[in-house]
C-alpha cells in the first residue's frame, strides 16, 4: 500500500513563500503521467493570494488548511476530453506524482479531492474564475511545514469484511 494513502495529514505551514523553481520541479513531475488521450487533458492553476487561499478554504470541511499555505495548486482537466473518466485516471495519477514530489522538496503537501462533488467543484471554478472548457479537480495546499496538527491512520481492520 503507498504511504500516501496511510494517513491523513493536517499541517500548519510556515509564512514564507515557497521558490518559484520548487513549483516548476512539482508541476514538471506531476505532467509526466500520460493521458490516455495521448494530450495531457489537466491544466495546474497556482495560487499564491492569501484572499483566494482563505476562499479555497471555505469549499470543504477538509480545505481549511488551504488558508495557511503559502501557496496551492488547484488541478483541472478540460471537459472536452474524449473521455473524461480517463482524465481523472490520469490526473489521480498527476497528483500523487506533485504529492511525492512536493514531500522530495521538503515541503508538506495535502492532496485535497474536490471530485466528483460537483457543487464544490463549482465553488473553486467560480473563486479563480476558470474558463467554461475547465473542470476543477482538486486543490493542493503545501509549503514548508512548521507543525503537524492532526496525523491518523485511516486504516482499521474492523472495516475488512471477508465473504467466504
Amino acid at each position: 500500500m503507498s504511504i500516501i494513502y496511510d494517513r491523513v495529514s493536517i499541517r500548519k505551514y510556515e509564512d514564507r513563500p515557497v521558490e518559484e523553481d520548487k513549483i516548476l520541479a512539482i508541476l514538471k513531475a506531476a505532467m509526466q503521467a500520460q493521458s490516455a488521450c495521448n494530450q495531457q487533458p489537466w491544466e495546474f492553476y497556482v495560487v499564491t493570494s492569501k484572499k483566494l487561499l482563505e476562499k479555497l478554504s471555505e469549499v470543504s470541511p477538509y480545505a481549511g488548511m488551504a488558508k495557511d499555505a503559502p501557496v496551492a495548486i488547484v488541478s483541472a482537466y478540460r471537459k472536452e476530453c474524449e473521455v473524461p473518466e480517463y482524465a481523472q485516471i490520469d490526473l489521480s495519477i498527476a497528483m500523487e506524482n506533485l504529492w511525492l514530489e512536493t514531500t522530495a522538496q521538503g515541503l508538506g503537501g495535502v492532496w485535497l479531492g474536490i471530485a466528483p462533488n460537483e457543487e464544490r467543484m463549482k465553488k473553486v471554478e467560480k473563486i479563480l474564475d476558470l474558463p467554461e472548457r475547465l473542470r476543477a479537480f482538486a486543490i493542493f495546499p503545501f509549503g514548508y511545514p512548521a507543525q503537524t496538527r492532526k496525523q491518523e491512520d485511516r486504516f482499521d481492520d474492523k472495516r475488512i469484511h471477508y465473504c467466504r
